[in-house]
């Protein structure tokens, strides 16, 4: 876990913020035993997990993709290449929804905007730090345009079959 306890509690206000602004339908099938706290959200996200990532193209038409996404500081975070559609989109229209879901087990929502991370940014550094940690070597060497995307989140709502067979960080 490497969210503070400041980090915590405004993820813990987000998700409840969320859940409260939600319409009826969400909150039935998001009800009070399957919804994640933060420090059961936070324990549940740490490692790699597969996100899918839905962008808008020009003409408004949405697209998915799927990324490796790691979960730090509350937000989730990616890396692609310049290049990449996702990307182009991200850079002209910064709003983004992801997800992950494992199964029927949990899922996490996610609606916000993404920071565009290259490589001449100070925040590049200890993202690809993160990455040669996790994976052993360098988003610089996988490719000439590394770029890290940061959602930074206006909704998100985790969700669990059954909330309490999540531990608590």
């Amino acid at each position: 876990m490497m969210e503070t306890a400041e980090e915590l509690a405004a993820l813990q206000r987000l998700l409840d913020d969320s859940i409260n602004s939600s319409g009826h339908h969400v909150n039935r099938i998001v009800s009070p035993r399957r919804r994640l706290s933060a420090r059961q959200l936070v324990t549940a996200l740490t490692g790699m997990k597969v996100l899918v990532v839905a962008t808008g193209t020009a003409r408004g038409e949405p697209r998915t993709s799927c990324v490796d996404g790691h979960f730090r500081n509350g937000r989730w975070i990616f890396c692609t290449s310049e290049r990449a559609v996702k990307a182009r989109h991200l850079r002209a229209r910064p709003a983004v929804s992801v997800t992950h879901a494992d199964g029927e087990r949990m899922a996490v929502f996610v609606h916000g905007h993404a920071e565009y991370i290259v490589p001449a940014d100070p925040a590049f550094a200890p993202l690809d730090a993160h990455y040669v940690d996790h994976y052993g070597s360098s988003p610089r060497e996988w490719g000439p345009t590394p770029v890290f995307v940061r959602v930074h989140p206006h909704w998100m709502v985790g969700y669990a079959m059954d909330a309490v067979d999540f531990p608590d960080a």
